[in-house]
């Protein structure tokens, strides 16, 4: 199942793809039905395979095609944005850094949060705007202290990320991440949320790749992670109790403009797309920012 957040009637609404290019406005094929994303994630099977069920036959009116839709991040506030940097050995390798023993983690705010086709700002305090291709996993059940054997029972789907990031503020705070992960609309989400169902296990191997204005500057693949899916959920866990909707943005595989010679970085017209196989496409026009 792909499920999105669109605008409809100038409210969020749950939409579900097909595959026939169109998307399901659930607020009117189905009005009592859940209201959130995360809701359907969290119902598990029996939530999704009604929903599926109330979708096979649209109504009429209840449609938009996927070209014309307003797409809102799949999850537009989600509880917690957990981001785990330095995790393909190649990336590290491309900053100079050592090889983490134990995953990098920082976090992100829903500020932040920009979605499919939506406008992602070089701040007037940089030029030093990066691109990042991640898979991002979507938990799906409360939980904590989950056995890594376990882990991927929690995990509803997953999702494109772009996890733009200003190169110059990444490094002012000795080292730390955050303010360089921080600026407004610099993390692209979306456009769907892929169920787990529909995906290898653990999210892995897919091809993950980042385009600007069409030429290819990230291609890898998610079996190159360092810390894999389970293992992630698994780590964190430990420490915090996740909650459906909360997401994990997993890391970047080598060619961020920073390690080029010169550094091509984002700039305002410039169209940046990640694709992860099977999931999809994550287009961001670059804009001036504030």
């Amino acid at each position: 199942m792909r499920l999105c957040t669109i605008m409809s009637g100038g409210k969020a609404a749950v939409g579900v793809k097909m595959g026939d290019g169109k998307i399901v406005d659930l607020s009117k094929q189905m009005p009592r039905g859940p209201k959130s994303v995360v809701e359907i994630l969290a119902g598990g099977k029996k939530i999704q395979a009604a929903v599926a069920k109330a979708c096979a036959k649209p109504k009429a009116g209840a449609t938009v095609s996927e070209k014309s839709a307003k797409y809102l991040s799949p999850i537009p506030n989600p509880g917690k944005i957990l981001c785990i940097g330095l995790n393909y050995r190649k990336h590290a390798e491309e900053t100079g850094n050592p090889i983490p023993a134990y995953p990098v983690v920082f976090c992100r705010f829903n500020n932040t949060l920009t979605p499919h086709n939506g406008k992602m700002p070089v701040p007037t305090a940089s030029e030093q705007l990066d691109w990042e291709a991640e898979l991002t996993i979507v938990i799906g059940k409360k939980c904590r202290n989950v056995p890594k054997d376990k882990a991927l029972q929690v995990i509803a789907g997953y999702a494109c990320f772009n996890d733009g990031s200003v190169r110059d503020w990444q490094r002012k705070s000795g080292g730390q991440f955050t303010l360089g992960k921080n600026f407004d609309g610099t993390g692209g989400f979306g456009p769907d949320i892929v169920t787990s169902d529909e995906l290898p296990k653990g999210g892995s191997p897919l091809r993950i790749m980042t385009r600007v204005n069409g030429v290819t500057m990230q291609d890898s693949n998610t079996d190159d992670l360092i810390f894999d899916v389970p293992t992630l959920v698994h780590e964190l866990s430990k420490c915090m109790t996740l909650d459906p909707g909360d997401i994990i943005i997993t890391g970047t595989p080598s060619g961020v403009a920073m390690a080029r010679n010169p550094q091509p970085w984002l700039k305002p017209g410039d169209v940046c797309e990640v694709e992860i196989e099977k999931i999809g496409v994550l287009r961001n026009v670059i804009v001036q920012g504030a």
